[in-house]
């Protein structure tokens, strides 16, 4: 073999390693998070922002209580068969504490998700 040949062929070798060490170095994006766990985590985001403690958080039954003063904050996240998901909140308690938390807390959620 001649040694432009090897040359060539070192070339060629060297070329294709390249190739593979890039191709091996590739990490696909995270997938994004479904609408569902938008919409959860948006929950306990707009509650915690609007001073609500969060008492009980469950993503498997979707639902999210919390208390402020003497209101307790209860929402209801749940997916729908059209891939969307539905969000409700509802107070207990002595709302007239703080008559404007469930709208406070229903725009912070709002917000969160660029509504």
């Amino acid at each position: 073999m001649s040694s432009f040949t090897r040359r060539t062929s070192l070339f060629i070798l060297q070329g294709l390693l390249a190739c593979l060490v890039l191709t091996a170095c590739y990490v696909p994006a995270p997938a994004p998070p479904s609408t569902y766990e938008r919409a959860f985590n948006a929950v306990e985001g707009a509650m915690v922002d609007q001073g609500v403690r969060i008492t009980e958080a469950n993503r498997g039954s979707g639902i999210v209580t919390g208390v402020r003063g003497n209101i307790t904050v209860t929402a209801s996240v749940s997916p729908r068969a059209d891939g969307r998901t539905q969000v409700a909140f509802r107070t207990k308690g002595d709302t007239s504490e703080d008559p404007t938390l469930i709208n406070r807390i229903t725009a912070a959620y709002n917000a969160r998700m660029g509504r």
